[in-house]
């Protein structure tokens, strides 16, 4: 585990599209990196339009702007589209290939909100990586 040196900014929040601009591992872990760029940085668009006074969005589009050319170029492209059902290509550092089905639900007791769901497709080799990944959380029988 690390330590925050003092005067050392709070560590932020787990970020996809920080992950996905920031960190070279991010073009292993998405086989089809372009386009899982182009569509975060559309549906980043979606969310501004949606939460144009957001001062963590704007923040977050702020930070991205200032420390990725593949952001800039893409936002500078005003591409906006919501991406509510597809495939998910990635390359987990453990079961290796997956491709995942996605669709975004929206909640309709909080606006605003949506829960994406990943699904493996029955009786294949991604179904098979997801349950092993599902597997190492599981709690033993009566144990915690």
């Amino acid at each position: 585990m690390s330590r925050i040196r003092a005067g050392s900014p709070a560590p932020r929040p787990v970020n996809s599209a920080r992950f996905l601009f920031l960190d070279p591992a991010s073009q292993r872990f998405y086989p089809d990196w372009e386009e899982s760029a182009d569509q975060t940085v559309a549906m980043l668009r979606v969310a501004v339009t949606h939460n144009p006074y957001d001062k963590q969005l704007s923040a977050l589009v702020g930070y991205l702007a200032t420390r990725s050319d593949d952001f800039c170029i893409r936002w500078a492209a005003h591409n906006v589209r919501e991406h509510r059902t597809g495939l998910k290509r990635l390359c987990h550092p453990v079961v290796g290939d997956l491709g995942l089905t996605y669709e975004v639900l929206t909640l309709p007791a909080d606006p605003g909100l949506s829960l994406v769901v990943f699904s493996a497709t029955p009786d294949t080799a991604d179904e098979e990586a997801l349950r092993l990944l599902a597997s190492w959380s599981a709690l033993p029988v009566g144990g915690r």
